[in-house]
This record gives structure tokens, C-alpha cells and sequence, in this order.
């Protein structure tokens, strides 16, 4: 899955919607991915197990501050499927250990670029969104440090795994 473009400035809650949307599937992808891991794989190494299990209760946290902010904008939603599309997520059922490591990093990896490219996209835009802009930002910018954070210990852990 390629990370998410965002070169223009957000211009409209409409926009701003859609991308905290996209945000909330990519959180669905790392919670569904860490727990798929985290039940199938077998002889899985306790360290990864609880690293799993923190991605995916961060990931259902992220997804519920993210729909608290999109519920607070005065914008349609767009329909789930079609927000799905976007972010479709093709990955392999590779229960080797490196396998579950790395498709961890990628997943976390990707949620940080995403949130970078969306927090830089708000700060260049001049749009007066109906939601508070030092909120909205605040909570992003929580969020990315905490993908950040998490891509650091799956990198530690594969470390001590060399």
C-alpha cells in the first residue's frame, strides 16, 4: 500500500472529513493486521505478542479520536466503501516471525507519513475549519509522535532479534 498523497492544502471540512476517514481505516488496518498476527501466529515470542496487543488497543484509540473529530465537523461523511477503496490494504497471511515484525513497521510506518503529510497539509491551509484548528492539531500531532514511537520498538525489537 502506497502512503496517501496529500500535497495540496486541505480546503473545506468536506476535505478535512475525508481525510481524518482515511485516517480511520488505516487505524483499522493496523488493529485488524496486529490481531490476525497475534491469533494465527503460532510459538509467537511473548515481546511480540504484547507489542501486538499495545498496536492494536492504541489503533482502536486513535480510531475513536479520530471519529470524535469527524463528528464534530459540519461535513457529510463519505461512505465507508468508498473510503475502503482508497486505502485497500493487500497483504500476505505470512506468519513467519520477521514476517509479522515487518508488516508491523510497514503498517506503522505508513499511519506516521499519513499523519505527517494530513498535519502539514492543515497547517498550510488558510480554510476556518468548524472544529477547533489547535485541537485538531494537538490530536494529530499525538498521534503521529505515538506511530512514531510504536515504529521505534518494532525496530528495537527486530534489533535484538539479528
Amino acid at each position: 500500500m502506497g502512503p496517501v498523497s496529500l500535497q495540496r492544502p486541505v480546503g473545506s471540512d468536506h476535505q478535512l472529513s475525508r481525510l481524518l476517514q482515511i485516517g480511520v481505516v488505516l487505524e483499522e488496518v493496523v488493529e485488524a493486521r496486529a490481531d490476525k498476527h497475534a491469533s494465527t501466529s503460532t510459538d509467537l515470542d511473548p515481546a511480540v505478542g504484547e507489542l501486538l496487543e499495545h498496536a492494536s488497543a492504541e489503533s482502536a484509540r486513535h480510531r475513536r479520536e479520530l471519529e470524535e473529530l469527524i463528528a464534530e465537523l459540519e461535513a457529510e461523511t463519505v461512505p465507508f466503501d468508498e473510503i475502503q477503496t482508497l486505502v485497500e490494504a493487500q497483504y500476505e497471511s505470512d506468519d513467519e516471525f520477521d514476517g509479522v515484525l515487518y508488516d508491523q513497521l510497514c503498517n506503522e510506518e505508513t499511519a506516521y507519513k499519513f499523519y505527517d503529510d494530513l498535519i502539514g497539509a492543515i497547517e498550510s491551509s488558510q480554510t476556518e475549519f468548524s472544529i477547533d484548528r489547535d485541537r485538531l492539531l494537538s490530536t494529530l500531532e499525538r498521534i503521529r509522535e505515538e506511530e512514531a514511537e510504536g515504529a521505534e520498538e518494532v525496530t528495537e525489537l527486530m534489533e535484538t532479534r539479528e
